[in-house]
């Protein structure tokens, strides 16, 4: 097994199974926040890097770092349409807005630093989005299966589905639409999947809030990549994005409580 198929195979199911192990630690809010750091772009960027090219995978990180855009629609799609529809209705309703979204953002050319600027309005606004919860989201108690961890391997299984299948499609779209098939919400549908169907709609609508505060350390990210893998190696480049996107990440979630102690 040479070391792309590894990585494809083995590193996303692993990070879901921390963010999964996290959430039931610490709650959804924290699951969403963490599954928000480019668990799964990230690992489909360097492999974009490997296969295609420096320049191939930095115009992708452009398309990926729009792709946010169409993620918070798919997250408010979702919290809106899941207190009627219930996860088997409001989740192909969710994925058709991405898709929707994506194939109009699609046509839209914004220089690099108008679509960061773009991307952080939206996820600004975005919180305030939001439905009213009927109740604080509290954790809920996980079901058997989940008190013996049964459901951690079909969480894995689908994470590791979705990696292949999208890193496989994204391959033969080019490079901006590949960045776009590199943020279809795998953490979403996954994990926002599941805590609805174990610990309710208010667990899962708190967890797509988290991901929200998330996504700013995601854009970091993108924009490193954009501008590094032109000018830097791979590994320098996907290193020095890490820790710029880490550095975010921790800001914002200081900022966060402050806030809220406030």
């Amino acid at each position: 097994m040479n070391s792309v198929l590894a990585l494809k195979l083995f590193l996303v199911p692993f990070l879901i199974y921390a963010v999964t192990l996290a959430g039931r630690r610490w709650g959804p809010a924290v699951a969403g926040w963490l599954s928000a750091f480019p668990i799964v772009a990230g690992p489909i960027l360097l492999t974009i890097s490997l296969e295609q090219g420096a320049a191939f995978a930095a115009t992708a990180a452009e398309g990926t770092l729009m792709a946010v855009l169409a993620t918070i629609v798919f997250a408010l799609a979702y919290a809106w349409s899941s207190g009627r529809l219930g996860v088997a209705g409001a989740m192909p309703l969710a994925l058709a807005a991405w898709a929707l979204a994506v194939a109009l953002l699609q046509a839209l050319h914004l220089p690099l630093p108008f679509a960061a600027l773009a991307v952080a309005a939206a996820l600004i606004a975005a919180p305030r989005l939001f439905p009213e919860q009927a109740a604080p989201a509290e954790p809920a108690a996980p079901n058997a299966a989940a008190r013996r961890g049964g459901d951690l391997p079909w969480r894995m299984l689908a994470g590791a589905l979705l990696v292949m299948s999208v890193s496989a499609a994204a391959a033969q779209l080019g490079p901006r639409l590949s960045g776009f098939f590199a943020m279809f919400p795998v953490m979403g549908t996954v994990l926002v999947g599941f805590t609805h169907v174990q610990s309710g709609r208010n667990s899962a609508v708190q967890l797509l809030r988290g991901m929200i505060l998330g996504y700013f350390a995601f854009a970091a990210f993108c924009v490193a990549i954009a501008l590094l893998l032109r000018a830097q190696p791979v590994a320098v480049s996907f290193f020095c994005a890490f820790v710029f996107a880490l550095t975010i990440q921790l800001l914002v979630k200081a900022a966060s409580s402050r806030r809220l102690a406030a």
